[in-house]
């Protein structure tokens, strides 16, 4: 059997990742309950936070790319990102208001927002062509078990100090804050330490974001992911509505889980797939698979009904993520490829802020009014990404990509 040999950084970068995933969903899942069941915020607030975290980390992707082409360097830059985040993570033992939340989820997605171009055009500029897709895929195979891992030590911590309660406590939070400082600070030492910087022309100029010269079918497919944006709040108000259908801390971890197997699965049989059925089929099915996910969410009579949704949901990532970003690829010629990516991600930036803000709103009201309850928010998602279907369905004259052709992921 051939040994499977690849490049230093292919190895260090998808280590960094690993380390990096155990520490943020050790933390990112249970923030939404440390907000509401510690600190007691409303809904409208939590969706204001996740929006504000979300965009500014899908902002900064389009510049630090862009920064890190004009230097000619990828590796520290990834590095400060990688820093940044960890270094802020700390700070959530001290919270005891949202202002503080806020000021460290934006930090922290900062960070992110800094070292997500610069990590992956390192890793594209360190593999031959020929196993990008092998490194890409391997990149991510870290990233969902690091992900993993971390939501079952956070299980263990509250199975240890929490078995069987509903209402996350702040000395539990403090507990797995702390411990998840730790596979954080490997993740930066390893990547420091370990991997090597490569040689790259220099560039000089950052995104812009003109439409000029992009024909029917990319615009079409953007103002389509606007709107199903705009309905596709953060997962938080999915672990809320969760605990509001009865489920406990321990019970929410294993929905977690559960969706993770699912998406880690998945992901890469229904990625090889896009190549055979075409991108434009299998975002229209994971689209619509997401509206009556998010119906099913609405009309959730118990927590075991959410867990089950919780998994199905699983399948929508697996079929839409990876196929998203290809899609993108197949609608522009290569010269343009670098401002439509700009430009993708910019839409979907500026809809998520609003996205989650609109979610928290619906299901729990603003001053006086008292919102439309939690169905609402799952309901108004799922219209949005029917109506998403709908512009999509119009684009023609498009042909899907035949198996084997080139593409980007």
């Amino acid at each position: 059997m051939k040994k499977l040999q690849l490049p230093r950084n292919v190895w260090v970068l998808t280590a960094t990742s690993f380390l990096t995933d155990i520490s943020s969903e050790m933390i990112a899942n249970l923030m939404p309950l440390f907000l509401s069941n510690v600190l007691g915020v409303g809904t409208a607030l939590i969706g204001l936070i996740d929006g504000i975290a979300e965009s500014t980390a899908s902002l900064l992707k389009l510049y630090s790319g862009a920064l890190s082409d004009k230097i000619g360097k990828r590796k520290w830059l990834t590095v400060a990102g990688y820093g940044l985040s960890t270094f802020a993570k700390p700070f959530l033992y001290f919270a005891n208001a949202w202002g503080w939340v806020l000021g460290v989820r934006f930090v922290d997605r900062v960070g992110k927002g800094i070292r997500t171009a610069p990590r992956d055009a390192l890793l594209a500029g360190s593999i031959d062509e020929k196993q990008r897709g092998l490194a890409f895929g391997l990149h991510r195979a870290g990233d969902t078990a690091g992900a993993f891992v971390g939501l079952a030590i956070a299980a263990l911590v509250i199975y240890l100090t929490q078995q069987g309660a509903t209402l996350l406590t702040r000395a539990t939070f403090q507990t797995i804050v702390l411990i998840s400082f730790i596979p954080a600070l490997l993740a930066v030492l390893v990547l420091a330490f370990f991997a090597r910087e490569v040689q790259v022309a220099k560039k000089a100029n950052l995104p812009t974001f003109s439409l000029a010269g992009f024909d029917k079918r990319f615009r079409l497919f953007l103002l389509a992911s606007i709107f199903f944006t705009l309905g596709n709040s953060s997962d938080s108000f999915i672990i809320l509505r969760g605990q509001e259908r009865g489920l406990s801390l321990l019970q929410v971890m294993g929905m977690l889980l559960t969706f993770n197997a699912v998406y880690t699965v998945l992901s890469g049989p229904l990625g090889a797939l896009s190549d055979k059925l075409g991108r434009r089929k299998l975002i229209l099915t994971g689209w619509i698979f997401y509206a009556l996910v998010y119906l099913g969410f609405s009309l959730a009579n118990t927590g075991a009904q959410v867990w089950a949704l919780f998994g199905l949901y699983g399948l929508y990532y697996a079929l839409t993520e990876g196929a998203a970003k290809a899609f993108v690829a197949d609608l522009v010629p290569d010269q343009m490829r670098g401002r439509a990516y700009g430009l993708y991600h910019a839409a979907l930036a500026l809809s998520a802020f609003p996205a989650s803000l609109i979610a928290g709103i619906l299901w729990q009201g603003l001053g006086t009014w008292p919102g439309f309850g939690p169905a609402s928010p799952f309901i108004f998602g799922a219209g949005m990404a029917l109506a998403a279907v709908a512009i999509f369905t119009v684009q023609s004259g498009y042909h899907e990509n035949q198996p084997g052709q080139p593409r980007q992921s």
